[in-house]
């Protein structure tokens, strides 16, 4: 953020700032950026909750919670205690937003965070237009997701929009801010190499994994209203699917990216009754076992009868030229083997083997795989000659070529650290706009009518499992399989 020295400080405002976001990600996050010295000088930061407590409870409560993440340094954990600063207040009514705007004071810029659920929105944004803190210098980031649907998502976004202009809105999709997301833009449009290839003509399919294994546990009340579809396949999935399937922006800005993911999202296939049943998979886990330890089912764990789905597997089309006829395979799901976030764009075979029975085993397709987490990694396979010598000539081998960018050793920063700096500076580039998000709620809803209309209920799936067994079915034709 720019200061112009002559009105205040600048502030950083955490609404739900001792909730579980706050705590585990946007806190260390901060912290992180201080031990880099990446916070302005001049930053406050106001942590805002119901919770009763002052700044010295509430700066012991951070300490603890970073520690369990890192090894603190004192000097830089004292910097991040010297801004920190607590305020007990419900930001849903106009005295508890007179309360911060009389804490915050003169100030410079002004971002306020809202890591609260998003029914909360319209209100809060009620009170700080009240209290006079949404002004020009103001800047309001939001979290996923905005609203549960289409409906909703369109007056979430207009009660926002009512009290600061779109260019004052980030709306965070923290995929977004990971270093190997990032590297896949540059990939594509920094390389002469890869996008000529990057079509109908040469890759054969893409498939997007989501997969975790933590159960749904105290997150219930809030995942049995979204489900999978609408907690992950609506923002994390379709984001990493435009990003992929995006034609060359303009430029590096803002405008010139969402521009170009709108365009994906509105080329999406829609679902109807009759291609969702073959084209989708509903899944909900029962009991069974995850890294080595029992698992309770979805129902039990939630205490009562319910058809929310816990795993969403899909084929998903886009009517473009660029893209016709290479289907796009969707998968998320909790309780499941792995925990992996991950892209594969897997190239056609090849029009003729001129090496007839010299491979160990097939002549394997290229593929490119990139890893966002638990670790972070883009791997070309490329076909190579086995060295050595054989009576039986060239021998061939599947060989992996890495092409990460990230320095080895290094910390694996926090996504949450390259957003905050983007928020301070002004910079959108990454943060979702509002047509991107409706655009993606239209499809989400498309989804959900065809699931209704054609009686899709959840398959049960064992947890520890890759899901239904459909699953399988859905990506095998034609010889295909998910990476394992």
């Amino acid at each position: 953020m720019t200061n112009d020295g002559e009105n205040g400080r600048d502030v950083l405002v955490l609404l739900g700032g001792a909730g579980d976001l706050a705590l585990r990600m946007l806190l260390p996050s901060l912290y992180f950026l201080e031990v880099d010295r990446l916070l302005s000088h001049d930053l406050r930061i106001v942590a805002v909750a119901r919770g009763e407590g002052d700044g010295a409870s509430y700066k012991a409560l951070v300490r603890e919670q970073l520690g369990k993440r890192a090894t603190v340094e004192e000097a830089a954990w004292n910097r991040l205690a010297a801004r920190l600063d607590y305020l007990s207040v419900d930001m849903t009514k106009d005295e508890g937003a007179a309360k911060l705007a009389e804490r915050v004071g003169e100030h410079g810029s002004l971002v306020v965070y809202f890591a609260l659920s998003p029914s909360l929105y319209g209100p809060v944004c009620n009170a700080l237009q009240s209290a006079g803190l949404t002004g020009p210098k103001s800047r309001l980031v939001l979290e996923k997701p905005i609203g549960r649907d289409l409906e909703s998502s369109r007056k979430t976004n207009a009660a926002v929009g009512a009290v600061v202009g779109e260019e004052q809105i980030f709306r965070i999709d923290h995929y977004l801010g990971k270093e190997t997301v990032q590297n896949l833009t540059a990939l594509r449009f920094a390389n002469v190499l890869f996008e000529p290839l990057w079509d109908r003509n040469t890759i054969d399919h893409v498939q997007i994994t989501i997969a975790e294994t933590e159960k749904v546990g105290d997150r219930w009340p809030y995942y049995d209203e979204y489900g999978a579809l609408r907690d992950m396949v609506q923002n994390h999935m379709l984001q990493l699917l435009c990003l992929v399937a995006m034609e060359a922006p303009s430029g590096f800005d803002p405008d010139a990216m969402r521009d170009e993911k709108v365009k994906v999202l509105r080329s999406l296939r829609p679902f109807n009754k009759d291609t969702v049943a073959h084209d989708t998979v509903r899944g909900q886990y029962v009991a069974g076992v995850v890294e080595g330890g029992a698992r309770e089912g979805y129902l039990q764990e939630v205490g009562k009868a319910t058809k929310t789905e816990t795993f969403v597997a899909m084929k998903v089309a886009i009517d473009n030229w660029r893209w016709d006829g290479v289907p796009f395979f969707l998968r998320t799901g909790k309780n499941l083997p792995d925990r992996r976030t991950q892209i594969v764009v897997q190239f056609k075979a090849l029009p003729h083997n001129i090496f007839g029975q010299a491979t160990d085993g097939d002549l394997f397709s290229n593929r490119l795989v990139i890893d966002l987490q638990p670790d972070e990694n883009i791997v070309l396979t490329l076909m190579n000659k086995r060295p050595g010598l054989s009576e039986e000539g060239m021998r061939l081998q599947s060989l992996p070529l890495s092409l990460s960018f990230s320095q080895s050793g290094g910390r694996r920063r926090i996504a949450y650290e390259k957003l905050f700096l983007d928020v301070f500076r002004g910079d959108r580039t990454l943060f979702v706009r509002r047509d991107e998000v409706e655009q993606a709620w239209k499809f989400i809803d498309g989804v959900s009518a065809a699931w209704a209309a054609a009686n899709i209920e959840p398959a049960p799936y064992a947890a520890g499992t890759w899901g239904p067994h459909s699953s399988a079915g859905l990506i095998s034709p034609g010889g295909r399989a998910w990476k394992a």
